[in-house]
């Protein structure tokens, strides 16, 4: 489908979004351009790839600033002030057989110190379940290792412990399951859906371009495919990547891109904690600015989209991680991670509140 050309503020200036080249203009320049551009986004215009990339150009603390403001105020009117908490718990850690350069818990390349445990109990996850809802989550993610349940034999039976896991959830807490189990077949997408599972973690990681680059074991397409069996059933898509793993701009706008075109609903966003023993484990962390930018950047492409802090926050952003709230994000990953340690929830709320947010569950698109 061929999208309309944004007209903003920048035709005062004698320029279209699509040839004006931001990092040339002074920052009130900017920030009337940036002001034109969020205005044509709320009232329903969609980036073109040109003019995506376009805002890749803004380079300076200052402008960056000027790029979240923009973006705050998109997540402001299409999202609103509810920031979406939810919880993960790694159900089964370690010997996955995928060679994702990233993950810690592949036999390709095992990490320091990561976890290696069967399926745990339904009775461990339930407990961890109910600490979850205690600590404010209002959603909680069973994740596996694995390429997933597609690939596995019935006769091992995990895929109905966590099915009965899901419904045994549901009966004894106010929390929401969900699910990151890997590839899943419409027939697997349809039991979770009977379950009660409404949605379904399972990320692109990056581009389709840069896919090769991160794991090649299996495809990008493959991830596609299972997201669209999900999406066939009801279930939402929470489908995002990691940025920091030596993608390019344009690789990180490709990906926003997609998900669009995608419709997902909750887009998480990682930011690189590399670990050691992996392919990029020596990959240098994001600057926090660098990832305040792209943060923005996927709000200006996806203004109803749920964008999640996910994996990395603490470490990349550090004392920053409040401006991330303030760049577009809407949703944030609380308590502790696959393999690594997350900073204690009683800090997010307090984050939370001195912004003026409220943590519970952000609406989905199309419900604002």
């Amino acid at each position: 489908m061929v999208q309309a050309p944004l007209a903003d503020r920048s035709q005062k200036l004698g320029r279209s979004p699509s040839d004006c080249s931001p990092h040339l203009l002074d920052a009130s320049s900017l920030g009337a351009w940036l002001d034109g551009l969020s205005d044509r986004i709320i009232a329903g215009k969609r980036l073109t790839k040109d003019e995506a990339l376009a805002l890749t150009q803004i380079e300076g603390q200052e402008n960056i600033l000027l790029l979240c403001a923009a973006a705050d105020r998109v997540r402001q009117e299409c999202c609103g002030n509810v920031v979406d908490l939810c919880s993960i718990v790694n159900v089964k850690s370690g010997n996955c057989s995928e060679n994702c350069g990233f993950c810690a818990q592949s036999a390709h390349h095992p990490g320091k110190d990561s976890p290696i445990y069967e399926l745990k109990s339904t009775e461990e996850i339930l407990a961890q379940a109910k600490a979850a809802a205690v600590a404010g989550a209002k959603r909680f993610c069973l994740v596996s290792q694995g390429r997933g349940p597609k690939y596995s034999s019935p006769k091992s039976g995990e895929f109905d412990r966590i099915l009965e896991t899901v419904r045994q959830i549901i009966d004894e807490t106010d929390i929401k399951p969900c699910c990151a189990l890997g590839e899943v077949t419409p027939e697997q997408a349809r039991a979770l859906k009977e379950a009660g599972v409404t949605r379904y973690n399972h990320n692109l990681e990056a581009s389709e371009n840069y896919f090769p680059s991160v794991a090649t074991t299996h495809q990008w397409q493959d991830r596609v495919e299972t997201i669209k069996n999900l999406k066939a059933v009801g279930i939402q898509a929470c489908t995002g990547g990691i940025l920091g793993m030596g993608e390019s701009w344009e690789d990180r706008v490709d990906l926003a891109l997609s998900l669009r075109e995608l419709a997902v609903e909750s887009v998480p966003l990682n930011l690189l904690n590399p670990r050691e023993g992996t392919p990029i484990g020596k990959q240098d962390r994001l600057d926090p600015y660098e990832a305040l930018k792209a943060i923005a950047i996927f709000r200006l492409i996806l203004p109803e989209q749920i964008i999640r802090y996910a994996g990395g926050r603490e470490v990349v952003m550090g004392d920053m991680q409040a401006l991330g709230l303030k760049a577009g994000i809407n949703a944030m990953l609380v308590g502790h991670y696959l393999t690594t340690l997350g900073q204690p929830p009683e800090r997010d709320r307090e984050m939370l509140e001195s912004l003026g947010l409220e943590g519970g569950e952000a609406p989905i698109p199309g419900q604002r």
